[in-house]
């Protein structure tokens, strides 16, 4: 029996995102295109008495009962009759309040892993569905594909073929946002709301980079940009640095460009670096995420 588990948990890029309506209940439906990073926080659940634990490196993600790495390993304790508790050790290497899917993605990692570690007594489908629940990133964490057409909150997900991994360039402002504050300032520049029509895609269109990036790109650029003035300069300034495409990463705040090879990459670096953002350099994942392993030390 294995006791101990470690995962990664991959951030994500929107490589265009729509609004689609929002409802006279406040829910926003929408349509996306997610794709994987190989950027990754790193977490190891340990197998104790009872209960859940967690401790946190490299990021203050606030109390623990909100985190959503706790909330997931609670929700798999609980269907599988409490049997054991668990500690979660969760290193933050995704910037947090930036668009790229961190706590999300910690979720489904944790699903995944505390799943593991109960002898993956609860069938796949159903992990899916606690990832529905406890965010609108976490199915497509869960779901195990590198890229996939997302609609409503979601979690209704189409896996497409991703094309060839290419580096990309993170520039993360000293700012967050958060999707709550974002979809406030969408709706008090759209007024009351009105239905819009889908993105016409085809397999081609999702066969390259290029491609991608003539999709469309993300609603939430402008209405972040009314109340953060340097998204839109930021934004100006990666797309002057030669990508395949660049974006602002779901409800922000991080901007992000994808680019022929390395030596592009380290020029848009080179063009972007200043005081203030924090860049990262990473790349573009064409396969799915690998799932938990026994932890160092550990015997499956």
């Amino acid at each position: 029996m294995t006791d101990a588990v470690r995962v990664s948990a991959h951030a994500k890029v929107n490589l265009f995102l729509r609004i689609m309506a929002r409802e006279a209940s406040g829910f926003h439906a929408i349509e996306t295109l997610f794709t994987l990073l190989e950027l990754a926080d790193e977490i190891t659940v340990a197998r104790t008495a009872d209960g859940v634990e967690i401790d946190v490196t490299g990021g203050d993600t606030g109390p623990p009962d909100d985190n959503l790495a706790v909330r997931a390993a609670r929700a798999v304790l609980e269907a599988t009759g409490a049997r054991f508790g668990v500690k979660i050790a969760l290193e933050k290497r995704i910037p947090i309040r930036a668009g790229l899917g961190g706590g999300s993605s910690d979720a489904a990692a944790t699903l995944h892993a505390v799943n593991l570690l109960a002898d993956n007594a609860i069938p796949r489908g159903e992990i899916l569905q606690f990832a529905a629940k406890l965010g609108s990133d976490t199915t497509f964490f869960a779901s195990g594909a590198a890229m996939a057409l997302g609609w409503n909150r979601g979690e209704r997900l189409f896996a497409v073929p991703s094309p060839p991994a290419a580096p990309a360039l993170l520039v993360i402002p000293d700012f967050g946002v958060s999707t709550a504050e974002a979809f406030r300032l969408w709706d008090r520049m759209q007024g009351p709301p009105t239905p819009r029509g889908s993105i016409v895609l085809d397999m081609d269109a999702l066969g390259g980079w290029g491609s991608i990036g003539r999709l469309g790109g993300n609603d939430f650029e402008s209405v972040v940009a009314t109340k953060h003035p340097e998204i839109r300069t930021l934004l100006s300034r990666a797309a002057e640095t030669g990508p395949l495409l660049a974006r602002m990463s779901g409800s922000g705040s991080a901007i992000f460009g994808v680019y022929r090879d390395e030596g592009a990459m380290e020029d848009a670096a080179t063009m972007l670096g200043a005081a203030g953002h924090t860049l990262i350099r990473t790349q573009t994942r064409p396969s799915p995420a690998p799932g938990p392993v026994a932890a160092p030390g550990e015997h499956p």
